[in-house]
């Protein structure tokens, strides 16, 4: 293992909590992105203009500056909650944000509008008649969700989930801006110490580099198990 001048263990767990938010910030991503689509093709009016009221808010502001306004104005918030708990009910406690939860939320919460246009996009690709096909089978909304439009939608969201991961995979060394030590925050401290920057920065891409061709390889494979049944030309 090499060294680094006495980072490099250190360096390997920051990239371990930096492959960890990653892919927990992408669990809530998928999530509020099947919500948003959801909502976003719903009858229901209030429904689908929160959804839209979200991701035009999430995608109009940059990221750096809702990662601070969650993570510092979300303290202060908690603060003042809990200031009035001890004023109006003599309740004494206090909650301290952490910054993985932050960061886990605050880039779930931004990938969740991209993942929305995304699925919903792949659920209106989806031929309603197949739909219909599975009802006159006598398939209920559940069974004919998780046969027949899961496994299509899945197919036409492909290109765009890998791509947002690997975005979101970047995204990532925001989080050393509120304290996080990931690997970009070890590596910033280390070149500091050492005034080798060149040295610890480099190692730092070559990790993103290598989790970014792992996940490439993974979204190929998937890609290639949901096309089977489909020719090239559809």
């Amino acid at each position: 293992m090499i060294d680094l001048h006495g980072y490099g263990p250190r360096l390997l767990e920051g990239a371990g909590v930096t492959l960890s938010l990653a892919l927990l910030s992408l669990l809530v991503a998928i999530l509020l992105g099947l919500l948003t689509a959801t909502a976003k093709m719903s009858r229901s009016w209030v429904a689908h203009r929160t959804a839209t009221l979200y991701t035009t808010i999430i995608r109009g502001v940059p990221d750096l500056v809702l990662m601070m306004l969650l993570f510092f104005g979300g303290q202060i918030g908690v603060n003042i909650f809990t200031d009035w708990l001890y004023y109006q009910f003599d309740i004494d406690i206090f909650i301290n944000i952490n910054e993985f939860v932050a960061g886990v939320v605050t880039i779930g919460l931004i990938f969740g509008a991209y993942m929305g246009e995304t699925f919903r996009g792949a659920f209106m690709a989806v031929e309603h008649g197949q739909i219909e096909a599975g009802k006159a089978y006598g398939m209920s909304n559940a069974l004919v969700f998780r046969r027949i439009r899961f496994p299509q939608m899945m197919r036409h969201a492909l290109p765009g989930l890998s791509n947002n991961w690997m975005v979101l995979l970047k995204t990532t060394a925001l989080v050393s801006v509120i304290g996080l030590s990931d690997m970009v925050r070890i590596a910033a401290e280390a070149s500091k110490a050492t005034r080798e920057p060149f040295t610890f920065m480099i190692t730092v891409a070559l990790i993103y580099l290598l989790i970014a061709s792992a996940s490439e390889w993974f979204f190929a494979r998937l890609q290639k198990r949901y096309d089977i049944g489909y020719g090239e030309a559809d």
